[in-house]
């Protein structure tokens, strides 16, 4: 198995910009953990930025501070930063082509949010033949209400845990990726 950890637009719009994290708590936390673990298996980590497409984005706006990733993920060692504008993190990138070349054949999933990007990209890996792994305690989302409906943070990111532990990957807690190193 080679591993690449896909650090997904951990970003500062999620910190104190328009959509701030609320569920998991500690998520942060555990992805800095999630880096430092991959940097010590020499697992390479992968950050993927995303960018809104129009000059004046309300969110995730280029070259804005909300934009920027927070200093203390872009002070870690990691092989490439990666800009994308949709939620898949291959659509439009080289993303597939950096992991060719470094012959991964499974990507673990951390970053923001769950249901979106974290997911898309999910599907996508395990469309384009990749194993799949997806941390629970890693990932994060914010509450979502639109004309459909209102869903909690936390009852979001469960659901989409569920379905993403049906087909797509294995749903691991932080502790459980650290440990499957040991065995």
């Amino acid at each position: 198995m080679k591993r690449a950890l896909l650090v997904i637009d951990v970003q500062n719009e999620y910190f104190f910009g328009k959509l701030p994290i609320q569920y998991p708590p500690n998520s942060f936390d555990n992805i800095l953990k999630a880096v430092d673990t991959a940097n010590q298996h020499n697992i390479p980590v992968i950050l993927i930025q995303h960018s809104s497409p129009q000059e004046n984005a309300s969110i995730f706006r280029k070259g804005s501070k909300e934009w920027e990733i927070p200093e203390g993920l872009l002070s870690k060692n990691h092989s490439h930063i990666i800009e994308k504008n949709l939620p898949s993190s291959f659509k439009n990138t080289n993303l597939e082509k950096v992991l060719r070349d470094m012959e991964v054949d499974t990507v673990t999933i951390v970053g923001y949010m769950t249901q979106m990007c974290c997911d898309t990209t999910a599907r996508e890996a395990m469309h384009m033949g990749y194993s799949v792994e997806f941390l629970s305690d890693a990932t994060g989302t914010i509450p979502i209400s639109n004309s459909t409906g209102t869903i909690s943070a936390e009852n979001l990111h469960k659901t989409i845990l569920i379905i993403q532990a049906s087909r797509f990957s294995k749903v691991l807690t932080l502790d459980e990726w650290i440990t499957s190193f040991e065995i």
